[in-house]
């Protein structure tokens, strides 16, 4: 059984795979898939409002299509399509993922109930767990190891940018795009099948947005498939790590047990994870319920500024870490932990603050630092075994940190904002009940007002106790360096 040589044998890697000029255009490609994945997995957190109206759900109903209804094959197929990966062509599995996930969020709006939303959510996920891994696995083998860390923050800003840009187009589409203006939209195009189909005057908002989220990802499958190119395994890593034997799940999952720096940085991801996911689901609604804002409104606000900011953080941790490496050779480490630690006095001034334009400064100083720990998560659970193993030590890392934070982060938080409601209905001593705030018709002006005002204060609260588990997430990326240079195998030199 061929095992990783120890560091201090390895050798000088070969330059990336390809032009400087094609490995900058594949980057390109695989964040554009990576953005889409992102739009993908979150345009529900920016619809949350008007999907509860349109089929009276609660917060916790509303975690449930966020969380679980995605993370639970996500999670638990990642690591099989990693596995088949590391043996077959990474840019068909890589086109046909997209090709899934896209068509499954378009179907989401025609969904007429609970369950089918709920089932085609488990469709997206299903597509989007062919994304990560092999995408990981090619950037690893496009770029040595001295730029790995810059290349691989790169591919990670598809998160806050998928993010942003599902607020950006949701938000607007659902508040400006009705049936009869995408009616008129696809007799312009000339989709005569499209029109003739449908009775338009009956589609809400949030259904277009979905539809018109996800059909692009069909047209960038195939752009991907055509476009780019599938490099020799391991042709940047160190000339001793090339042409080893293949290795088993058991060898590879061995490898990672012996690494303690990769636990740590995934166990810190995951409580990152578990909070990031958690209240950027209800973000939206916040910014609806605490402030008054419209869902376009309060989506430009949450995507244009917010998002911008997180992407931000996410491309700065990588390029740090990489610059100061030779001086500071444990900066995946205390670059990630330093910024979620921050993180948290922001978090809790701006979401506790009721005007909005106070509140925004630091929430956009916290969405920036927060995100340093995305890019080093990736570098570390590539950098810590050799080019046989690295989708699956990514696939795991991924495994861990949706199941158990993506899975979740949103439906406690919406357990608990619904908790919070009813102890704010129960304080406010006029007999309501969450099921008697659905009613509005049968509500009074004051039993509205507190209906109102229970609603926004349950998802504020859960917001601010949720904003601090960031602490404990820093804590593990700074117990991480401690083993950090002697785990990880190629170093960035």
């Amino acid at each position: 059984m061929s095992h990783s040589p120890p560091a201090a044998t390895i050798s000088a890697p070969n330059s990336g795979y390809g032009t400087k000029g094609y490995r900058s255009f594949v980057l390109g490609a695989l964040l554009i898939v990576y953005i889409f994945n992102f739009i993908d997995r979150t345009i529900i957190n920016i619809l949350t409002e008007p999907i509860k109206a349109s089929f009276g759900l609660e917060d916790w109903q509303m975690g449930l299509l966020g969380g679980p209804a995605f993370a639970v094959l996500y999670t638990f197929l990642g690591i099989p399509i990693a596995r088949f990966s590391e043996r077959h062509n990474r840019v068909w599995i890589i086109a046909g993922a997209v090709f899934l996930w896209s068509l499954m969020t378009a179907l989401c709006g025609f969904a007429t109930s609970f369950l089918m939303l709920f089932l085609f959510r488990v469709g997206v996920s299903i597509g989007e767990a062919g994304c990560t891994p092999p995408a990981n696995s090619l950037i690893a083998d496009y770029f040595d190891p001295r730029s790995r860390s810059t290349a691989v923050s790169i591919y990670a800003l598809g998160v806050p940018l998928g993010g942003m840009f599902a607020a950006i187009f949701g938000g607007f589409i659902a508040g400006n795009i009705t049936g009869d203006n995408a009616e008129a939209l696809f007799r312009s195009w000339g989709w005569t099948f499209a029109v003739n189909a449908v009775d338009w005057s009956q589609i809400e908002g949030w259904r277009i947005a979905f539809v018109m989220v996800g059909l692009p990802g069909l047209l960038i499958s195939l752009i991907v498939k055509l476009t780019v190119k599938e490099p020799a395994r391991g042709h940047s890593d160190p000339v001793a790590l090339q042409g080893m034997a293949k290795a088993g799940f058991g060898e590879a999952f061995k490898v990672l047990l012996s690494k303690p720096t990769y636990w740590h940085i995934t166990i810190g991801a995951t409580i990152a994870s578990f909070v990031g996911y958690g209240v950027g689901q209800f973000t939206t609604s916040f910014l609806i319920r605490t402030h008054g804002l419209s869902i376009q409104e309060a989506s430009l606000l949450f995507g244009i500024i917010l998002g911008l900011m997180a992407a931000i953080g996410v491309f700065t941790s990588g390029f740090l870490a990489d610059k100061v490496a030779k001086r500071h050779p444990t900066a995946l480490s205390w670059i990630p932990a330093l910024g979620m630690l921050l993180s948290v006095p922001f978090y809790l001034i701006g979401y506790s603050a009721d005007n909005l334009w106070i509140a925004m400064p630091p929430l956009m100083v916290a969405a920036m630092i927060h995100y340093f720990y995305l890019g080093p998560m990736y570098a570390v659970a590539g950098g810590v075994v050799d080019s046989r193993m690295r989708a699956t030590a990514v696939a795991i890392t991924l495994f861990v940190v949706n199941l158990l934070g993506y899975g979740l982060g949103p439906p406690v938080i919406g357990i608990l904002s619904s908790f919070l409601k009813t102890v704010a209905l129960s304080g406010a001593d006029l007999g309501l009940t969450l099921d008697a705030c659905k009613a509005v018709a049968e509500l009074n002006a004051e039993e509205l007002a507190a209906c109102s005002n229970a609603n926004a204060k349950g998802l504020q609260w859960s917001i601010l106790i949720f904003s601090c588990g960031y602490a404990w997430a820093a804590l593990h990326y700074l117990l991480a360096g401690k083993t950090l240079l002697r785990d990880m195998l190629a170093k960035a030199s």
